[in-house]
């Protein structure tokens, strides 16, 4: 039995922007948690029977897409956002090792294909989100129609992309406190107020929930040795002939990943032609530099294909 502690749920009473119906689902003894947001007939247009997938990162939660889903939904499709385990709404694993990179693609993966049975499923995904959904697209592609990957990559070693994340990495497992708000802001290139700060707070009353947190930039596969560089060598074989439509979307300023786009437009047969944009005035991020544009480019590429 996984020890855990789970965030009291005043703690996301009257955030700023983000009044979703929380949906939750046991996995392993864990309760993890969703946003589910059905559009059609609320907004005023049929439902367009295409299921959009938004998975988060590193250090932050649903909150992130709370700009992109009701614009998505209103253009007549499903929405799927997850808190991932130890982030959110979800439960929290208080040891660090009982978090690994292989337990989050599976419990993501018995949410969404066990629990929700999901299928032509568009993935939006950001940091750890394409870490863990790409993975998921190369065990399961046949459950998805479209990818939409901003700011992530999917590593096999060789060492990190860039320095940023080298820093990155060492303050995560030095820093005496983790300032998971200070984070998303030092992510973003608009000013974010304190009340949005304080949101992405919420998930975390003290350091003993931030087991997650602290361990995820560990987790990366950069040194050779890792134990997820076989599986995730395996998805690349998937993804080198997934030729269903995969769109880049990275932003104009994250220098942590601004190399990983052009290995997805190069290795994968699906972002051959497609419209690969760039998001403008936007940091690591981009859903809360920018998450209408952003959303605006989801829609237009789901209609567009």
């Amino acid at each position: 039995m996984i020890e855990s502690i789970r965030t009291p749920d005043s703690r996301f009473e009257n955030l700023p922007g983000y009044d979703f119906e929380p949906h939750y689902s046991e996995i392993d003894g864990l309760r993890m948690h969703y946003v589910d947001v059905q559009g059609g007939a609320d907004q005023g247009v049929e439902p367009s029977g295409e299921t959009v997938l938004m998975l988060h990162g590193e250090p932050s939660w649903s909150y992130l897409y709370r700009k992109m889903i009701p614009i998505v939904a209103k253009a007549g499709h499903r929405v799927i956002a997850p808190d991932l385990i130890g982030f959110g709404r979800s439960d929290k694993p208080i040891h660090q090792s009982d978090y690994s990179y292989a337990s989050h693609v599976e419990w993501l993966r018995v949410l969404l294909f066990d629990v929700l049975d999901l299928n032509d499923i568009t993935l939006v995904c950001q940091d750890w989100g394409g870490l863990l959904g790409l993975r998921l697209v190369g065990e399961h592609p046949n459950r998805f129609r479209r990818v939409v990957a901003g700011n992530t990559g999917l590593p096999v070693g060789g060492g990190a992309l860039t320095s940023q994340f080298e820093d990155w990495l060492k303050f995560s497992q030095e820093a005496p406190e983790l300032p998971v708000g200070g984070i998303i802001a030092g992510g973003t290139t608009n000013d974010l107020p304190a009340e949005v700060q304080a949101a992405y707070d919420a998930p975390f009353p003290d350091e003993t929930y931030k087991a997650g947190a602290r361990i995820f930039p560990a987790l990366v596969p950069i040194t050779d040795d890792n134990p997820a560089i076989p599986a995730n060598e395996a998805a690349w074989k998937v993804l080198e002939r997934f030729e269903k439509p995969f769109l880049t979307v990275f932003s104009d300023s994250d220098p942590m990943t601004k190399a990983s786009e052009k290995i997805f437009r190069e290795r994968i047969p699906g972002a051959r032609n497609q419209p690969h944009t760039e998001i403008q005035n936007a940091g690591h991020f981009l859903q809360e530099d920018q998450g209408a544009a952003l959303a605006a480019v989801v829609v237009g590429f789901l209609h567009a294909t």
